[in-house]
């Protein structure tokens, strides 16, 4: 292959000074086609009437709105859960990928790949190729391949090759970038599924607006549940960000506080420094030379070193607060909402609910307060990490 010149191009797709698209120039092609298929299938009446048919006869959509009462009561603030965990698949990616797949299929790609950490990313992805007859490729760090056999295994049964990725860190973040190596070498027949909201424009916009059915749909839940109609604190865990983003959409117009929960070895939005990575211009951890230092989450879909460029915004913004939640809190979380409530949550979802315990009763969450907490996953791939971790005494 030729040298590859990587720059910046003028588009749209800014949240501020971050996102935008920073590809090799061979990937540029396949970012517009992307961008303008995307464009006129979000106006075409056809397209979103199929996506909405497909979430709801498919994917289950809508997802309930849970009131937390037992926990809730031992809090002393109203906790409202959105229940991704109850989609088909068990998490809320399958809501982008159904968008994305049909999207493919509309621009007459033949293959689908994907990256994912946590799996669930991949596991949605192989079932959108299984439904609709398109072969599918994930790419995952070898040491999640590890900890997530579960979803391995899940990937594998719907006909997905897993490769296993074992460069850098052997996390999410070079899975993404092995991802995107493939790409760049079969861009006319392959369509690449980005998992979150991060990457080179169109896909920060896009897999919001795939996303905010979440928020979209718990605003018009809160407006029936709530004598104030909106939740005062609305609160999603943060890795990529796209079930924060997809939330935050619904609910960043109206009095609500935005909080992003993000794991403490991987917190971007709360510590991180301007910079590149994965085709886009947002917060990442860096070291004292500029270099992407490794991030470290219990949770494999929250082990990313970045956050999504429109997270950036909102943190810049002070319209969104970015927090962190240790390893150690977000497994106790876990088990407090499977005794509280019978719900057993991803462990991502896991650190938004360790906010909540954690700050219910101070300054931050004061007692009386309603708090919409969106559950992105659920629990099941974690069994084997919560064996080694959890205290069930």
């Amino acid at each position: 292959m030729s040298s590859i010149t990587v720059r910046p191009t003028v588009v749209p797709g800014r949240y501020g000074s971050y996102g935008g698209r920073y590809v090799p120039e061979s990937l540029i092609p396949a970012c517009e086609a992307v961008a303008e298929a995307f464009s006129e299938a979000w106006a075409d009446p056809g397209f979103r009437g199929s996506l909405a048919a497909l979430l709801s006869a498919y994917a289950g959509r809508p997802t309930p709105l849970t009131p937390a009462l037992r926990l809730s009561a031992e809090l002393g603030v109203t906790v409202l859960l959105k229940r991704e965990d109850l989609t088909h698949t068990g998490s809320h990616k399958i809501n982008n990928v159904l968008g994305q797949a049909l999207l493919a299929r509309r621009m007459g790609r033949t293959r689908l790949i994907a990256e994912t950490g946590a799996g669930m990313h991949g596991v949605a992805t192989a079932t959108a190729g299984a439904l609709l007859g398109l072969p599918v490729k994930v790419f995952m760090g070898e040491r999640d391949v590890e900890r997530q056999a579960h979803n391995v295994f899940r990937m594998r049964l719907l006909g997905a090759e897993v490769v296993a990725v074992t460069t850098g860190s052997r996390t999410l973040k070079d899975a993404t970038s092995e991802a995107m190596r493939h790409w760049v070498t079969d861009a006319d027949e392959t369509y690449y599924c980005v998992g979150s909201v991060i990457g080179p424009h169109p896909y920060p916009a896009m897999v919001r607006e795939f996303q905010r059915v979440i928020g979209d749909e718990a605003r018009r839940q809160c407006a029936a549940e709530l004598p104030g109609a909106t939740p005062d604190y609305v609160v999603a865990c943060v890795g990529g960000g796209s079930n924060a983003a997809g939330t935050f959409a619904g609910f960043v117009e109206t009095s609500a506080k935005l909080v992003g929960v993000e794991a403490e070895g991987g917190s971007g939005a709360a510590n991180g420094e301007i910079g590149v990575l994965h085709g886009f211009q947002s917060l990442f951890l860096q070291d004292e030379h500029g270099q992407i230092k490794e991030a470290h989450s219990i949770a494999a879909g929250l082990d990313y070193p970045g956050v999504g460029p429109e997270h950036a915004y909102l943190r810049d913004l002070g319209r969104a607060r970015y927090v962190t939640v240790s390893d150690g809190e977000a497994v106790a979380a876990a088990v407090r909402l499977a005794r509280a409530e019978g719900v057993l949550p991803a462990i991502e979802s896991a650190h938004a609910v360790a906010w909540v315990v954690r700050a219910a009763g101070t300054p931050e969450l004061p007692s009386g307060s309603t708090v919409l907490v969106t559950l992105s996953g659920r629990g099941d791939k974690d069994i084997t990490t919560l064996i080694a971790e959890a205290d069930l005494a």
